[in-house]
Order: structure tokens, then C-alpha cells, then sequence
């Protein structure tokens, strides 16, 4: 008995420090024996030792040499992409994405999909044909899927997987969960859009090596991701960042959720669109009317308002004016250093982040805002997608998955 305890400490012990090299190399990328030992608290010979066994398992390969001030320079080790992967899938109220990413964030394989998340078993049928299309052709590219991850909206409690916005997507017979692991034969992590997305800005994009961060995702509604002391904010479910449902008018307009006067009814790209349509209906004089009524979406109105059309401006500024008046709130409790803006009002650029300045500079308390900067997110699409591949990874590795 004794000795099989033993046996295990050791195997534990290996296995820890075999994730911890996986999770150093996807974070930062190639890594000397010298820095892997350093940031796991090991011996060079201890992790050379392991380094060699992931070769084997096809885990990392040796990908060049570091620099050195004398001497050989050291070897470097990197993840090797092999024929590991992860899907990826994205759903939203636009469209389905579904994406493979191998080990090193490269896009194998990507299927885009003209369908609307409804709240409905019909969504879940009308996905099955698109999940049997990417599965048959990870088989033909003979790739070993290691994970799924699905970004969508609403509240999605990531332990249990459950949407509580979306709940018909959790039905006993056969969850959205369920489904997805059928179709992959792996384990499967659901995550919220905006989660994800400021994960993907965490780890690959403007918010690497921050430690204070907003990210305002502001597609069909509007959320926001926290980074508090280098942690992205969860709460209790991970319900934490639902700043599209605080209220800015006791009479506003009635919000999906219930509630009256939301954040969501004034800024989210559905508004924005209903507010043009109110517009061109009072006969507000734009180029927009030039347009199919019912084929105006936000893209169409960002694409006016960089062209200089007037009403397509006036409604972005008033989008973004309320934008910034909702963000002070998480401006005061937080205290950001930097504000992203994602999402596919993130396309009008200056257009929506000189409002969002203007209105924090008047509804902030002055030393708040003196050191924050407000920019438009580099990686667009893919801060949710990259986001949604590294907490796929980032799961595996905890709870022990692979190696």
C-alpha cells in the first residue's frame, strides 16, 4: 500500500508539471528548458526529462534556439500542432461559426453557417446538419479533437454548462452540451460571448500584461468583461458583467428581459437599428432610404456614417453617449486602465469611441479618467474565438484531461 502511494505523489507530480509546461508554452509560446524550470519551480534535469517524454506523445517539439550572451544558445521548445485540435464554435443571434484550431492557434478547417440562435429545440435540430459537415471533415484531415468550446450569449453558468437566457438549449433529452460531445467525442466547455472575448483580448490582444480591463461587447446586446487584478471577473454562476441590464430610463423602452429603460434598449446594435427605422419612417433625411427597409442591419448604418451620412452619425454619437454614461458606473468600481470595445459596433471606430470618451469625461470623476485609454479591439472576431480555444485548453489542463 505504501509503495502504490508513492508511485501515485510521483505520477501526480509529473502530470502537474507536465500541464504546467503545456500552459507556459501556450501562453507565452516557445520556452528554454532554463525558463520552464524557473516558472515551475523544477530542476533542468526534471523538466528536460519530461520534455522528452511529451516529444514522444507528440505534445512539443523542439523549434529553434534562444539567445544567449555567451556561450551555445539554449534550445528552444514549443507546442507542436500535430494533429491536435479544438472546435470551436461560435454561436450567435447573426450566425453560427465553427472553427478548428490546432494547438498553436492556427485555423485548420472553418464553416460559417446561415443560422440565428433561437431559443428553440428547432435550433438544435437545424445544427446537427452543420456539427455531421465539420466532423466528417476533421475525419478526412484525420484530426484528434481534444475539446470542444461553445461562445454564446445569455447567462451560461461555465460549470455546469447550463444557459439560463437560453433555456430550452439545456432540455433533458438532449442538451446543446450533449450534443456537442456526441458529435466530437470530447469534452465540451460552454462559455458567455463576452467571457470569451475578453480571454482572446487577455491572452492575444491589447489586454496581454494588463491587469485592470474593460471589454464592452456590444453586438445584439451589450456585455461587458472585467479583468480585476489580472483575473477575469466570473461571479458566483459567471453571470458577473451583465452591464446591458442596468437601468439608465425608469421610462424607457420594455427590454427582453422584462426590465424597463435597460442599457440594452439605447446601445446594442438591435436598437441601433430600430432607431434608424423610427428615423427613415418620421422621414429623417438619409441615404440609408435609398436601402431594402428590412435589409438595414449595423453594418450598413457604420458603413453610412463613415461615408458622412448625417442621420447614420447622429445615432452612433447618441449610441455611444449612452454607451459611455453606463460604462462610467463600471469605470468608478473597477478603475480600468484600458477600455476595449469588441463586438460589431466596434467597426465605427472613432464614430463610437469619441462619444464614449466624451460622456466619460463628463460623467467620471476627473482622476478616474486621467491615465485610461479607450480603443477599438485589434483582433475583431477573433478575441472571441482565440478566447473560446484557450479556455477550451485552459479546462483541459485543470481538470487533467490531457496529458
Amino acid at each position: 500500500m505504501e509503495a502504490h502511494y508513492t508511485v501515485s505523489v510521483v505520477d501526480r507530480k509529473k502530470s502537474r508539471l507536465k500541464r504546467g509546461i503545456l500552459k507556459e508554452m501556450y501562453s507565452l509560446g516557445a520556452q528554454t528548458l532554463a525558463q520552464l524550470a524557473k516558472a515551475l519551480h523544477a530542476s533542468v534535469p526534471s523538466i528536460t526529462m519530461l520534455i522528452d517524454e511529451l516529444a514522444s506523445e507528440n505534445w512539443v517539439q523542439e523549434i529553434g534556439t534562444g539567445n544567449a550572451q555567451y556561450g551555445r544558445k539554449p534550445a528552444l521548445f514549443g507546442l507542436r500542432a500535430g494533429n491536435q485540435a479544438v472546435v470551436v464554435i461560435d454561436i450567435s443571434v447573426h450566425d453560427v461559426k465553427l472553427v478548428v484550431f490546432d494547438l498553436t492557434n492556427r485555423v485548420l478547417d472553418r464553416l460559417d453557417v446561415n443560422l440565428r440562435l433561437d431559443d428553440s429545440v428547432a435550433f438544435l435540430e437545424a445544427l446537427r446538419g452543420p456539427l455531421e459537415t465539420i466532423s466528417l471533415r476533421i475525419q478526412e484531415n484525420h484530426l484528434n479533437i481534444i475539446g470542444v468550446g461553445c461562445a454564446l450569449p445569455g447567462l451560461v453558468d461555465p460549470k455546469t454548462g447550463t444557459n439560463y437566457t437560453y433555456k430550452n438549449l439545456n432540455r433533458p433529452t438532449e442538451s446543446l452540451k450533449e450534443l456537442l460531445a456526441a458529435s466530437f467525442n470530447a469534452p465540451v466547455y460552454l462559455i458567455n460571448d463576452t467571457k470569451a472575448t475578453i480571454l482572446g483580448e487577455h491572452r492575444f490582444g491589447l489586454a496581454k500584461g494588463k491587469n485592470h480591463v474593460l471589454s464592452i461587447n456590444i453586438d445584439w446586446g451589450v456585455g461587458l468583461g472585467v479583468i480585476n487584478n489580472g483575473e477575469i471577473l466570473q461571479g458566483l454562476a459567471g453571470f458577473a458583467g451583465e452591464l446591458g441590464h442596468i437601468q439608465l430610463q425608469a421610462d424607457g423602452e420594455l427590454c427582453s428581459c422584462g426590465k424597463v429603460g435597460c442599457l440594452d434598449t439605447l446601445t446594442s446594435a438591435s436598437s441601433l437599428i430600430r432607431r434608424v427605422k423610427n428615423g427613415l419612417k418620421e422621414g429623417r433625411v438619409s441615404k440609408l432610404a435609398d436601402e431594402n427597409f428590412e435589409d438595414i442591419d449595423a453594418e450598413m448604418v457604420i458603413d453610412k456614417a463613415k461615408a458622412g451620412d448625417e442621420m447614420a452619425i447622429d445615432l452612433l454619437n447618441e449610441v455611444g453617449n449612452e454607451l459611455g454614461k453606463g460604462l462610467s458606473i463600471a469605470v468608478h468600481l473597477f478603475n480600468p486602465e484600458l477600455i476595449i470595445v469588441n463586438g460589431i459596433v466596434a467597426k465605427a471606430e472613432r464614430l463610437i469611441t469619441r462619444p464614449i470618451e466624451q460622456a466619460i469625461d463628463k460623467y467620471c470623476l476627473a482622476d478616474f479618467r486621467n491615465k485610461l485609454v479607450i480603443t477599438v479591439s485589434r483582433l475583431g472576431e477573433m478575441a472571441k474565438l482565440c478566447g473560446t480555444q484557450a479556455y477550451v485548453i485552459q479546462s483541459l489542463l485543470e481538470y487533467e484531461e490531457i496529458p
